[in-house]
């Protein structure tokens, strides 16, 4: 397998500042094609996808599960691997070339680099690299991968308001573990510090938990709005 054999799907809305560099870093890193999935935006993110060369543009309902699912339904036959990238994301040059040099993989994520120099985001990125280890629990914004087969044979994501990468991790590792690539993923810290580190966290620790004790995902929706 190679690069080219790797499809990136990229869910989005309103993202217009971010979208090109997301999609820049699925190319520079050897994708074979890239599918954008916009849910409503108002802003020039179909604009700017454009203008960098994306392979598609899908529009879809909003709801990351959703557009998940939407993407991946263009995914083309030659495809082997999906890939899912947030729209805040970037893929440095070498992530999908270590897909291709996985033996076994069915699925995974990659460790992450936050774009930023503060400390605390280094005891971050390691809680989320352990995540994966020791739960077997990647999230979204860890780019999730998967063989585009068994993706499908395993109903894709649920389409749900929120969790839906919890959901997915959830039922594929009673199939398989999960493989922890070194990446990195590049993280926008933006969702960190518009709450700030520490409140963040607990926050998306409480909504785990409340999701794991099976509160509906619509009121964790509405909770973490």
């Amino acid at each position: 397998m190679t690069p080219s054999q790797i499809s990136v799907v990229i869910p989005a809305l309103n993202e217009e500042k971010s979208i090109g560099a997301a999609i820049k870093s699925a190319f520079s890193a050897g994708a074979g094609e890239v599918i954008l999935v916009d849910g409503g935006s108002r802003d020039r993110t179909i604009a700017e996808a454009e203008q960098r060369g994306v392979t598609k543009v899908v529009q879809s309902l909003p709801g990351r599960g959703i557009q998940l699912n939407a993407g991946a339904t263009f995914v083309g036959p030659q495809q082997a691997v999906i890939v899912f990238l947030h729209a805040d994301n970037r893929l440095t040059d070498d992530c999908l070339q270590q897909i291709c040099e996985s033996e076994n993989l069915l699925w995974g994520a990659f460790r992450q680099s936050i774009d930023s120099g503060r400390w605390i985001y280094r005891l971050v990125e390691v809680g989320n690299d352990l995540r994966v280890k020791c739960w077997r629990m990647p999230f979204g914004d860890q780019a999730i991968f998967v063989l585009k087969d068994e993706f499908r044979q395993r109903g894709g994501f649920e389409e749900i308001p929120l969790m839906e990468d919890v959901a997915f991790s959830k039922k594929m590792r009673r199939i398989a573990k999960p493989c922890l690539l070194q990446g990195p993923i590049q993280v926008s810290c933006r969702r960190w510090e518009k709450k700030g580190v520490v409140i963040q966290t607990l926050q998306n620790w409480f909504l785990q938990a409340a999701y794991k004790l099976g509160v509906r995902p619509d009121t964790i929706r509405d909770w973490y709005r």
